[in-house]
C-alpha cells in the first residue's frame, strides 16, 4: 500500500481528527499546568484514571467509564484537599499512592485478558471509532469553553493567588474547576498516547511556550500551535516511518521543549553580551 492511499484511509483520517481534539485541549489546559506548577498532578492523574479503568474491566463496563470517574474524582479531590501549593504534592502523592493499590488489586481480581485496559496504557488513536471521535471532540469542546470562561480568574489566581483572594476569587474554586478540567483532558488524551505518555502532551508543548513568550494569550495560542505540531507530525512519521504513534508525539513534544529552551537560553546569553 502507498503512503499516498495510507493518509486516505479511514482510520488515520479518523486518528487526525482525534489528534486534533486533543491537542486542542490539551494545549490549552497545559499552559495552566506549566503556570500552576502542577506538573506531578498532571503525570498522577492519568495513572489515577488507570486504576479505574481496570476496576471497571472487572465488573465488565467500559474502561473509559472508569477512567472519566477515577480522574474526574481524583481531580475534584486534589483541587479540593490541595489548593494551596504547601499541600498539593503531599495531596496528589497520597491519592495517587491509594489508586495505584486499587488498580493492583483490580487486576489481581481479574481473570480474563484486559487487553482494553491496556491500551489505555500506550494508546490506540489508530484504532478510535466515530463515535470515539465524536465523545473526543464533545470533551475537548467543553474543556476549551470553560477555559474561556474561567481564563481571567483562573490566570490570577494561578499568578498570585493571594491577591486573587483579596479581590474576592476563590482560589479553592478555581483549584477545583482546573483540577476537573485537568481530568477531563487526561482522558481524552489517553486515547492518543496512553497514560503512560499523556503528561508529555499536556506538559512539554506548554513549557516549550512559556519559554518563548511571556504573555499569556500568545503562550497559549503558541502551546495549541506545538501540540497540533506534534500530532500531526507525529502520526504522518507513523504511518510513514512505522513505530507507535504515541512514541512519535512524545518525541516531537519533547524535542519542541528542548529547542524552545536552547533558543531561551541563546537569546539570553545574546542579551547579556549586548549589555557587556
Amino acid at each position: 500500500m502507498t503512503l499516498g492511499s495510507l493518509l486516505t484511509s479511514s482510520f488515520v483520517i479518523h486518528a487526525f481528527y482525534a489528534i486534533t481534539a486533543v491537542a486542542l485541549a490539551a494545549g490549552a489546559v497545559g499552559y495552566f499546568v506549566v503556570l500552576r506548577r502542577q506538573a506531578f498532578a498532571a503525570h498522577a492523574i492519568g495513572h489515577i484514571g488507570f486504576a479505574g479503568a481496570a476496576g471497571a474491566v472487572l465488573i465488565g463496563w467500559s474502561p473509559l467509564i472508569g477512567l472519566l470517574v477515577f480522574c474526574v474524582v481524583a481531580g475534584v479531590v486534589v483541587g479540593v484537599a490541595g489548593a494551596s501549593l504547601d499541600d498539593r504534592d503531599t495531596v496528589v502523592g497520597v491519592t495517587l499512592t491509594g489508586a495505584l493499590g486499587l488498580g493492583v488489586l483490580f487486576l489481581s481480581l481479574y481473570s480474563g485478558y484486559a487487553n482494553a485496559t491496556y491500551s489505555i496504557l500506550f494508546g490506540q488513536v489508530l484504532g478510535v471509532s466515530t463515535s470515539d471521535i465524536r465523545t473526543v471532540a464533545l470533551v475537548s469542546a467543553g474543556v476549551l469553553a470553560s477555559v474561556v470562561v474561567v481564563f481571567r480568574p483562573l490566570l490570577f489566581s494561578s499568578v498570585d493567588s493571594q491577591s486573587a483572594a483579596s479581590r474576592g476569587i476563590s482560589n479553592q474554586l478555581m483549584s477545583v474547576l482546573f483540577m476537573t478540567l485537568l481530568a477531563l483532558t487526561t482522558v481524552v488524551a489517553v486515547q492518543v498516547v496512553g497514560v503512560l505518555l499523556v503528561f508529555s502532551l499536556l506538559v512539554a508543548p506548554a513549557a516549550a511556550a512559556e519559554a518563548l513568550t511571556s504573555h499569556p494569550l500568545r503562550a497559549i495560542v503558541l502551546s495549541v500551535v506545538l501540540a497540533l505540531f506534534a500530532g500531526w507530525v507525529g502520526l504522518f512519521l507513523a504511518v510513514w516511518l512505522g513505530g507507535p504513534v504515541s512514541f512519535w508525539i512524545t518525541a516531537l513534544a519533547t524535542l519542541s521543549y528542548v529547542v524552545a529552551r536552547l533558543s531561551d537560553s541563546f537569546k539570553s546569553q545574546r542579551l547579556r553580551s549586548a549589555r557587556v
